[in-house]
């Protein structure tokens, strides 16, 4: 409970090593994510708009609006719980520093952002489709940062 009131990790490596196996376990979620995404949806243009709206020259069916619904429902469930622990540990760890506000900013709105996103490519506009790449590559690689400098913080005191 120290570390609650202190920020001091020097008396406690019970909880270094806690922090230290859920950002890795974190880490490994954002990687099997990403394989995921690629399988299921695609990660270039071409590969997730013929997912989302189909191919009548290849007879390749549009994703069904409940598969697409169920996904973006995991997506946010999932996004947010590792958002929580990430970015709880990243300002417990970096809360004197400056650029701590704006990353975990970053995160939360990428991290939202690129499900919602998904839903506008598949609703409003295939134009969407580009932006939900972006958003869903850019929150993988700021959550991936966010959780290496918690690994060196905590690893390398």
């Amino acid at each position: 409970m120290k570390f609650l009131v202190t920020k001091d990790l020097a008396h406690s490596t019970l909880l270094t090593y806690l922090m230290g196996s859920v950002v890795v376990a974190i880490l490994l979620y954002l990687g099997l994510d990403t394989v995921l995404h690629a399988y299921v949806i695609g990660l270039d243009n071409q590969s997730a708009s013929v997912t989302l709206f189909g191919d009548a020259e290849n007879f390749v069916e549009p994703v069904l609006i409940d598969s697409l619904l169920l996904q973006v429902h995991i997506d946010l469930f999932m996004t947010l719980f590792a958002l929580l622990i990430l970015s709880s540990i990243y300002i417990r760890l970096y809360a004197d520093k400056v650029m701590t506000k704006w990353m975990v900013h970053l995160l939360f709105i990428m991290g939202m952002l690129a499900p919602a996103a998904l839903l506008l490519a598949y609703f409003v506009s295939a134009s969407f489709v580009t932006f939900w790449l972006a958003t869903f590559i850019l929150w993988h690689v700021l959550a991936a940062i966010v959780a290496a400098m918690i690994l060196k913080k905590l690893l390398f005191k």
